[in-house]
């Protein structure tokens, strides 16, 4: 591995797609008109700062803890 971390966070609603995050991007995507209410919404609140934060730091610590555990 070379170190680099990629993920996202994706969300859907009765069985499809919603909303998602691209970490590399830092950027949401909307999947229907619906969700562009939500995607604006969490662009103006800078919902991404912290679910970069938590893809970036939180996740991969709590990765690395379960593999250590076995």
């Amino acid at each position: 591995s070379d170190g680099s971390i990629r993920g996202s966070d994706r969300h859907g609603y009765d069985g499809r797609d919603f909303l998602s995050f691209e970490l590399g991007s830092k950027s949401f995507v909307a999947a229907d008109d619906a969700a562009e209410v939500t995607r604006r919404r969490c662009e103006d609140e800078n919902v991404a700062e912290g679910l970069e934060n938590y893809l970036k730091h939180v996740c991969p610590e709590g990765l690395r803890k379960y593999v250590e555990y076995g």
